[in-house]
């Protein structure tokens, strides 16, 4: 079931979501190549041109409130200019930010406000592969543990169930998402 309530626009959008290193873009990306429509995860595109402008990594988070807010309104910018019925698959959707917020210990109002606008139609959550830290990303395998169990509570709480995606190579991945649409 997911939620419904006269305040929230229904749509035909599905989350791929879960902790760093959960190969949610590698399936992104394929969907993207077998011509689904497809927003790429808005903090990694954020922190990247900001690196490219030259700044480092901690001077992007330096002010945590500033930077999730920014993330959170870029993503209810970016839905509200999107077509409710037309399928869409988000690297992340607005409920993530809630486990960002908590995680960071900023108070998740806001953005659990935020989510409660939008019903997506699918919530797939991929389990975890070996953690690997890269240039964007600043969590290490304890955070990216909280982080799963943060976003899956954050879901849950506007009352979506979640579809758990295993461990698979990432066709397997994405013929699975694809299976369960």
């Amino acid at each position: 079931m997911t939620p419904g309530n006269a305040q929230r626009r229904s749509t035909h959008w599905s989350v791929i979501t879960g902790a760093p290193c959960s190969g949610k873009t590698a399936v992104i990306h394929m969907l993207e190549q077998q011509g689904y429509t497809v927003i790429h995860e808005v903090a990694r595109a954020y922190i990247d041109a900001e690196l490219a402008k030259g700044k480092t990594l901690s001077e992007i988070k330096a002010d945590e409130w500033a930077f999730e807010r920014h993330i959170l309104m870029e993503k209810v910018r970016i839905e509200s200019t999107l077509n409710k019925d037309e399928i869409i698959f988000f690297d992340r959707g607005i409920p993530d930010s809630i486990a960002y917020y908590e995680l960071n210990g900023l108070d998740s109002s806001e953005p659990f406000q935020r989510s409660a606008a939008v019903c997506y139609r699918n919530i797939f959550l991929f389990e975890r592969l070996h953690f690997s830290k890269d240039t964007v990303r600043s969590e290490d395998e304890k955070t990216a543990r909280q982080l799963n169990r943060l976003i899956e509570e954050s879901y849950q709480s506007l009352g979506y169930d979640i579809i758990h995606v295993p461990v698979l190579s990432v066709k397997a991945r994405t013929e699975f998402v694809l299976a369960h649409l």
